[in-house]
């Protein structure tokens, strides 16, 4: 007797899995350099130029210092160095995740084109993120000074 073969074409699941996999290696090694290159001590990263021109933190500040805390399990300095960036990546890590499934049980990938009204309301959340963050009473949500 012959083993079952696959129906022609059908691809096995490593190939299936190719584009989710591509995307997690594409932040898995820059995550990886972040890990090992602690932005906590100067001269490692240059400043944000947001910062350097209006001394104002932006959203993306205190991201490098986050992304190192989450590397090492610290998820309350992740939140203190940067809240967005943490609920971000956890929007990423959902969204990745039910790809990869639909890819593995060949389901059609979930469909996710933000429209105008999420692109704006990102760029809504990003400001007031922002204005908040560098404001006496939300102190808490910049980051230490390097």
């Amino acid at each position: 007797m012959t083993a079952p073969s696959t129906p022609a074409g059908a691809p096995g699941a490593l190939r299936r899995l190719a584009s989710p996999l591509s995307a997690l290696a594409a932040v898995a090694l820059p995550t990886a350099f972040v890990a090992t290159v602690d932005p906590n001590s100067p001269g490692h990263y240059p400043t944000c130029p947001f910062l350097q021109l209006t001394g104002w933190w932006c959203p993306g500040c205190g991201g490098l210092r986050c992304v190192h805390a989450l590397t090492r399990g610290e998820l309350g300095v992740a939140v203190h160095d940067n809240l967005l960036a943490v609920a971000l990546f956890g929007v990423l890590g959902v969204l990745w995740v039910r790809w990869a499934r639909a890819a593995l049980t060949r389901q059609a990938p979930p469909g996710f084109s933000p429209g105008l009204r999420h692109v704006l309301a990102l760029i809504a959340l990003m400001v007031a993120f922002t204005v908040l963050r560098n404001l006496p009473a939300g102190g808490w949500l910049a980051p230490p000074l390097v």
